[in-house]
C-alpha cells in the first residue's frame, strides 16, 4: 500500500495545479503541458468518481480515499517516466488530504497524509475562485467557493510550502504560470 502513495525519482521539474473544485485547475494543465510539449498527469478522483457515481449514484465515501491516490500516484509516477522537462500535474496527494479534512470532520488516513506531506513538488499554483462556476455530477460546494479556497491555502501556510495564487481569466494565468515555470526551467539548465 504505501509504496503504491511514494514518489518515484524523476528528473523533470513537477509543477502541481492545486485548489477549490471548478478554479481552472484541468484547463490550465492541460495547456502548460501543450506550452512546454510535455506530460500532462490528469485527476484520477475524477475519473474514479465519475465511474462511481455513473455506476451506483454515490458520491465520495472515506473508503475511496486511498484507492483515489494510488491512482493519481501511479498516474504521477508513470508520467513522470515520460519526460525529463516539466511534469503538470492537475492535482496531488495534499489536495486529496484537503478534502478528506473538509468532508470528513478534519480527518484524514494517517498513510495518506504521510505521503501527501512527504511527495515533493518544485511549485504549487494555487488557483483562485474567480473562475465561473461549473455544474457537473460531481461539484457539490458552489456555495463554500471561499471557504474550500481558505482551506487550501491555509493548508500550504501550515505546511510552509510556497505558492502562487493564480488569478484572472486564462490568458492571465497561463502568462504567470509560464513565467513562473520559466525561472525553474532557466535554473535547472
Amino acid at each position: 500500500m504505501e509504496k503504491k502513495l511514494k514518489q518515484e525519482p524523476a528528473n523533470c521539474i513537477k509543477v502541481v495545479l492545486f485548489g477549490p473544485e471548478s478554479t481552472g485547475k484541468t484547463t490550465l494543465s492541460r495547456h502548460l503541458a501543450r506550452h512546454y510539449n510535455s506530460v500532462w498527469v490528469r485527476e484520477y478522483a475524477r475519473e474514479y468518481l465519475q465511474e462511481k457515481w455513473n455506476n451506483e449514484r454515490k458520491t465520495c465515501e472515506p473508503k475511496d480515499l486511498l484507492p483515489i491516490a494510488e491512482g493519481q500516484m501511479l498516474l504521477e509516477n508513470t508520467s513522470a517516466q515520460k519526460t525529463n522537462t516539466v511534469l503538470i500535474c492537475d492535482t496531488n496527494l495534499l489536495e486529496t488530504k484537503v478534502y478528506s479534512e473538509v468532508y470528513y470532520s478534519g480527518t484524514c488516513d494517517p498513510i495518506l497524509e504521510k505521503y501527501a506531506l512527504e511527495n515533493k513538488y518544485d511549485l504549487y499554483f494555487l488557483t483562485y475562485i474567480d473562475t465561473p462556476w461549473e455544474a457537473d455530477d460531481l461539484r457539490d460546494k458552489p456555495q463554500d467557493r471561499e471557504e474550500m479556497f481558505k482551506a487550501f491555502e491555509d493548508t500550504l501556510i501550515k505546511y510552509n510550502i510556497p505558492y502562487v495564487i493564480l488569478k484572472g481569466d486564462k490568458k492571465t494565468r497561463l502568462n504567470k504560470a509560464v513565467e513562473h515555470i520559466n525561472k525553474l526551467v532557466k535554473n535547472k539548465s
